[in-house]
């Protein structure tokens, strides 16, 4: 292999900056925040322009943030020489991505520098463990912090709520809850309510199945006919300028199958199973409606033959480098219905690549084989986890009581 030829860095800072989610936090509030810990700790003083700002609005285990692939495009043309970021977690909360990012910059002769830990030398060995440890941290919080929210999720749909974004033929409504509400409700109080004009559009849609004489693309058609639309603005059917039509059927199949327009809260990932926990919003259709447009369903499905699902090892999780930039790689098997399950691949449609999966599982043994961990590294590492893994579960501990105290108050209700 060919050694790649060193590249001249211009002197200078890239700053990154990250927040989570618009609907979780003040995002520019947070930035601003980050900005003059970087500019107090680590710009002020150092003598060195700043390149560029480089601000991504998404979450940390997102590896195709915008302004993050920018930032590392940048450095591959050598366009700084240092990158500041508040915390080793705003960088990133995906440990495997971080650390491949983390040791690219390092290869490139770009140095990293966090406002919160100023003095941190990362060419040292024990530093870099440290900030390993942290990216490993960091999505152990996110993990941590999921487990709380799906708490939470799960409170307000056994409270007969809707937890996520209203489907199309309804809409979400938020109203700030008054001081004597806020201890049960939060600071806000959220439910969905019918949308006055999809609500139509869907029993209209219903009364289509029903008739068992419409398939999924004549319902398309018809409800294309009398100008109803999806609440985005997306037509039920289009045709190109070639004059070919595409309709909308698959999105139809879902909307159809969706426990919500029944008046059900289902989950299965919360174990909420159809019929269990009845919502306090207006059901577009009956429950026997629904189920007959599912019996309609079925018995259309059971007239194709079903095609194995091929399983891909690294899916969502094999990257391919291409014209100095990362592109993620899908999975597809084209010819599935072959005997024997077909060739599967992970491929990039868009850059025309595509490569056999077995090509790629079978060098992961020998890369595992030669991860390597510094035996005298181990002590630190498995106290500084325990440490942060201690603090982490008594979180976790209090927040499963505080549910379990608002379940029992649910039921205590309900008697």
């Amino acid at each position: 292999m060919a050694k790649r030829k060193k590249i001249e860095l211009l002197a200078g800072w890239a700053i990154y900056l990250r927040t989570s989610n618009k609907e979780v936090q003040n995002s520019k509030a947070s930035q601003e925040r980050q900005r003059y810990n970087i500019d107090e700790y680590l710009i002020r003083h150092s003598g060195l322009e700043v390149v560029d700002v480089y601000v991504d609005t998404e979450s940390g285990l997102d590896p195709n943030r915008t302004h993050y692939q920018r930032m590392l495009h940048d450095a591959r043309k050598g366009r700084f020489s240092h990158v500041a970021v508040e915390s080793p977690e705003r960088f990133g909360r995906d440990i495997e991505e971080a650390l491949r990012a983390f040791n690219e910059l390092k290869r490139l002769g770009i140095r990293i520098r966090f406002a919160n830990n100023p003095g941190l030398e990362v060419d040292q060995p024990m530093a870099e463990m440290m900030i390993h440890m942290a990216f490993m941290l960091g999505q152990f919080e996110s993990s941590t912090l999921s487990t709380r929210v799906k708490g939470g999720q799960l409170t307000k749909i056994r409270n007969g709520g809707s937890p996520g974004l209203a489907p199309d033929g309804y809409r979400n409504v938020e109203v700030r809850s008054s001081k004597s509400n806020i201890m049960e409700s939060g600071r806000y109080d959220r439910w969905i309510e019918p949308d006055p004009e999809q609500f139509k559009v869907w029993r209209t849609a219903w009364d289509l199945l029903l008739t068992d004489r419409y398939t999924l693309s004549e319902i398309c058609e018809e409800l294309h006919k009398r100008g109803y639309t999806f609440r985005s603005g997306r037509t039920f059917v289009t045709v190109d300028e070639n004059g070919k039509k595409t309709d909308a059927r698959n999105n139809l199949s879902r909307i159809f199958k969706n426990w919500t327009y029944a008046g059900w809260s289902v989950s299965k990932a919360k174990g909420i199973e159809p019929k269990t926990q009845r919502g306090n919003w207006e059901p577009v259709v009956t429950t026997e409606e629904f189920e007959r447009g599912l019996e309609i369903l079925e018995s259309r499905n059971n007239k194709r033959s079903s095609v194995r699902r091929q399983k891909y090892l690294l899916s969502r999780l094999i990257y391919v480098r291409y014209d100095d930039q990362t592109h993620r790689l899908s999975c597809s098997t084209p010819n599935a219905s072959r005997s024997g399950g077909g060739t599967s691949y992970y491929r990039s449609v868009k850059l025309g690549i595509r490569i056999m999966c077995r090509t790629v599982d079978d060098q992961i043994p020998d890369i595992l084989r030669m991860i390597e961990v510094d035996p005298e590294s181990v002590p630190l590492m498995r106290e500084y986890f325990e440490r942060h893994v201690d603090k982490s579960a008594q979180t976790r501990h209090d927040d499963l009581a505080r549910l379990e105290q608002e379940l029992t108050r649910v039921k205590q209700q309900r008697k």
